[in-house]
């Protein structure tokens, strides 16, 4: 779901002016006050006030990342992946991190405010990184204060302050103590970097470095004191298993791997069928013995949600697949597919997928970014190619199941990589096709091109009465025989000439015969 990067070119006008005058002509150069000025494009105040809010708990990455983002759409993407970073759980709908986040900032807008926001005091910036302390000692009006023997004991007049004290801090270290004074009584307490800043009788600049030079404790040692305020400033850890880059599938490093992809095919002019396939090697599952089988289960969620972060849908189901005890050394050796289909308008979506094994537990994840062509009325189209494993005509048969597209069982080859010997099976959807008013139907040529290397191969010119058409849609398929071909890579480009609009297009697809 990588970020956009936009190109832009900048095309310098040097204008040439002959001057009248004794000898060669000059060129002039712009006043100082003529010269285009480059203006940096202002971030639109929603995006502005995003980045500020979200400050404290910004890694240097992210500031980096932020900084050369150009349009609004990659800052979508940005926030989107900002905080599916940090979700916990993507396994569910909410976003506890998230949730927590802004949870804690308005706590400390209610609590820490002074002369500015809560959230920007030291005392907000620590509740919202770290949580409630696990003890909060407070001297809010100051005054006598009986020191304990590390901070020197005697009695002291001190300013307010708080002592914090949590037991961990996940990347920091256990027993931290920390000091909040308030020297101005403004309300605004600063973290202190050495507990003498509290002591009201003390002249200004007396030990006002990290620490205690004669420290009883090791943690009150101005080396550790200073490597505490530093590891504070640090933005919280992130569980990078969630990062992606949005446009290119993105795995974690999980236990089950599987392969995902997206198909469109026209639904009307303004929504497209959208065809999810998954699927996943059978070694990698884990098989029992349920009633004499062997039995595999994945349970497979997934939501799908706009670029603006808004869920459109989401899906849950259990693929099973079963197999003897004398069938199970050949199902492992096979692939369990997963077909799921939904309509969606144009434009960007995101899909976070999460398969789990549900007898070992084990899980796989990916968070895909995709687009979903619009198919305009009016002009030549084809949908995605599928590369098949499965290809049959349903005949008479009902459309049913979730492999079935239009009369046809189309089992996809998401991988794309056949055996030799096996066939490759081409489906596609073509629309907007010219009708021929002599014989009713369309009046388009069909070609198959099998290129390898860049190198033609072969050449099959579709027969006309065999295009199955319904109306301006016409399907095709075709199929690739490989006993002949060589290991290696691919292409087939199915060359589409609609003689009525008198237009062509030349969708195309790869394919590899393994060794």
């Amino acid at each position: 779901m990588a970020l956009f990067n936009a190109r832009r070119f900048a095309v310098l006008f040097l204008t040439l002016v002959l001057i009248p005058a004794v000898g060669k002509s000059q060129r002039t150069k712009p006043a100082p006050d003529e010269k285009p000025r480059q203006v940096k494009k202002e971030v639109k105040r929603p995006y502005a006030d995003w980045i500020k809010d979200v400050d404290v708990i910004l890694t240097e990455e992210d500031r980096l990342a932020w900084n050369k983002l150009k349009t609004d759409d990659e800052r979508e993407q940005f926030i989107q992946l900002f905080w599916r970073q940090r979700d916990p759980d993507p396994d569910t709908e909410e976003n506890e991190y998230k949730e927590q986040f802004y949870e804690r900032v308005a706590y400390a807008n209610e609590h820490f405010s002074s002369g500015k926001p809560g959230r920007l005091s030291d005392r907000g910036r620590i509740y919202i990184k770290f949580g409630k302390p696990d003890d909060i000692e407070s001297h809010p009006s100051g005054g006598a204060y009986d020191r304990p023997a590390n901070e020197g004991s005697g009695s002291i007049t001190t300013y307010p302050f708080e002592k914090w004290s949590y037991r961990y801090i996940p990347n920091v270290g256990s027993g931290i103590e920390l000091e909040f004074v308030d020297p101005s009584g403004s309300g605004e307490y600063r973290l202190a970097r050495n507990p003498d800043e509290k002591v009201a009788s003390l002249p200004n600049g007396a030990n006002g470095g990290y620490g205690r030079e004669n420290y009883l404790r090791v943690q009150d040692s101005p080396f550790e004191v200073m490597q505490l305020h530093s590891d504070l400033d640090r933005a919280p850890s992130i569980d990078r298993r969630w990062v992606e880059t949005t446009d290119s599938p993105v795995v974690d490093d999980s236990a089950i791997a599987f392969a995902a992809q997206l198909n469109y095919f026209r639904q009307s002019d303004n929504s497209v069928l959208t065809a999810l396939t998954l699927q996943a090697d059978n070694n990698e599952l884990v098989f029992e013995n349920v009633g004499g089988l062997q039995t595999a289960r994945l349970n497979i969620f997934g939501r799908i949600t706009s670029v603006a972060d808004i869920r459109i849908g989401k899906f849950e189901d259990i693929v099973v697949t079963h197999a003897t005890a004398e069938e199970l050394s050949t199902i492992r050796t096979r692939k369990s597919a997963y077909a799921k289909a939904f309509v969606l308008q144009p434009g960007r979506y995101r899909i976070d997928l999460f398969l789990r094994d549900t007898v070992s537990g084990a899980m796989g994840v990916q968070h895909i970014g995709f687009e979903v062509p619009s198919f305009p009325a009016h002009k030549l189209a084809a949908s995605s190619i599928i590369l098949a494993s499965k290809l049959e005509g349903l005949k008479d048969t009902v459309a049913a199941g979730p492999f079935a597209i239009g009369p046809y069982k189309v089992v996809p080859n998401v991988s794309g990589t056949y055996r030799r010997g096996e066939n490759v099976g081409i489906y596609l959807q073509v629309y907007n096709t010219g009708i021929d008013q002599t014989t009713l139907r369309p009046a388009v040529d069909v070609e198959y091109i099998l290129s390898k290397d860049g190198k033609e191969l072969s050449r099959r010119r579709e027969d006309p009465q065999d295009i199955n058409d319904a109306g301006q849609r016409l399907t095709l398929t075709e199929f690739i025989d490989t006993k002949s071909l060589v290991p290696g890579e691919y292409e087939v480009k199915v060359v589409i000439s609609d003689h009525i609009a008198n237009d062509t297009i030349s969708p195309s697809v790869r394919f590899t015969v393994a060794k």
